[in-house]
């Protein structure tokens, strides 16, 4: 049976020269970093590297780079830190509806403790108002965190413009940019952030390890205390060869970004075109074009459920998702969909395809062989559809 992969959001496969370098420090190079004989210093200058390698991907120094376990420690380190650290001076927190849930729910446990917590509406492409920005901070507001490009819909939201606003009113700034690294430019001087949060296994990487850039002069309380590494903020042996690896899976998609990105525009150009050609009550989740990420499809075919979608599609060799890798367990709607304005019965129709390096025309046109069929068999079981098309006939 032919294997297609497309849920390269919800993670990649770890590149052969990444995990090919990564086993040389699992078992010959595999000092501690703090110790100070050679084994140690030799782990400690291949770490240090590395933390340069990371920086030099988002246009940082490598002292503004700090090692997590993977996007959603370094969210919580980001926004737990900052708010710990500047409390004295506010406790008025602002985010977007769509965040992923490292953001919405670490910033919902501030609201629950003190915290003055303001989220954002988006339109119907899922995009944030820069006016509504603009209006929502106020002489107390300490943070803000707004994604660089969602998660479930790939749209991409004016970071450049929201952080120049945040600068200009004194307002830390945060981005979530685990979805864009590796897909779009991300320079943190360029996108006026004070700090991002990015993860290694989204541009074909190992789980596990990720990193949070804050801006040199940003205070930031730790949240784990004991050895002093990363320079106090984030204590506890590093790991190593995923911080090695992490690094040179920077350095590839550094070298591959702007070529990969034309080959998968045609790509979801290709299979977006086609699902709504061949298949009809079908809803593009997201903007077009530019605004959206080059390998993001998200549609909602109404009359069937996710669900069953999925489940159909891997009987058939198609994996794709219905929304975050995070909450895949859920049965609830999107939220990113909901707070676009969807209907809770149309939001429960969608899918996310997400293209990656592997992926070829021939896959694309593999899934819109198979796709319309299972539409087809799945609608024959509702009565909803059937409505619909006795109202159609009717029409004639």
């Amino acid at each position: 049976m032919r294997k297609v992969y497309l849920d390269h959001s919800a993670t990649t496969p770890v590149d052969p020269e990444v995990a090919s370098l990564m086993m040389t420090y699992y078992t010959e190079k595999y000092g501690n970093p703090s110790s100070i004989h050679s084994f140690g210093q030799e782990a400690k200058q291949a770490l240090e590297e590395a933390r340069r390698q990371v920086a030099d991907f988002i246009g940082a120094k490598s002292e503004e780079i700090i090692f997590t376990s993977g996007g959603t420690e370094a969210d919580n380190l980001a926004i737990i830190g900052v708010t710990k650290a500047y409390q004295k001076k506010g406790k008025h927190l602002i985010t977007s509806a769509v965040e992923h849930h490292a953001v919405l729910e670490t910033l919902e446990y501030l609201a629950k403790n003190g915290f003055d917590l303001t989220i954002l509406p988006v339109d119907e492409n899922g995009r944030v108002s820069v006016e509504d920005v603009k209006k929502a901070i106020r002489p107390d507001t300490i943070f803000m965190s707004i994604m660089h490009a969602n998660n479930e819909v790939g749209t991409i939201q004016p970071i450049a413009e929201i952080g120049r606003i945040a600068r200009e009113r004194g307002v830390i700034f945060h981005v979530d940019a685990v979805q864009s690294l590796g897909k779009i430019p991300v320079n943190v001087d360029a996108m006026n952030v004070d700090m991002l949060t990015i993860s290694s296994h989204k541009i074909y990487g190992p789980k596990g390890v990720g990193a949070l850039y804050v801006r040199k002069g940003i205070r930031l309380a730790p949240r784990a205390h004991g050895g002093g590494q990363e320079k106090k903020r984030r204590s506890g042996t590093e790991n190593t060869p995923g911080i090695i690896g992490f690094g040179r899976a920077c350095e590839l998609s550094q070298e591959r970004m702007a070529e990969e990105a034309l080959r998968l525009e045609k790509l979801r150009d290709r299979l977006l075109h086609g699902i709504t050609e061949r298949i009809d009550h079908v809803k593009v989740n997201g903007p077009r074009g530019s605004e959206r990420l080059p390998n993001n499809v998200n549609v909602s075919i109404q009359f069937v459920e996710g669900e069953s979608l999925l489940l159909s599609l891997d009987m058939l060799g198609i994996a794709a998702s219905s929304g975050s890798a995070c909450t895949s367990g859920s049965l609830d709607p999107s939220h990113v969909l909901l707070a676009m304005g969807m209907p809770h019965e149309i939001a429960h129709g969608s899918l996310r395809f997400s293209l990656g390096r592997q992926n070829t025309q021939e896959d694309v046109d593999y899934v819109l062989d198979q796709l319309p069929k299972i539409v087809e068999r799945l609608r024959m079981m509702s009565p909803l559809y059937d409505q619909v098309k006795q109202r159609t006939l009717k029409a004639l």
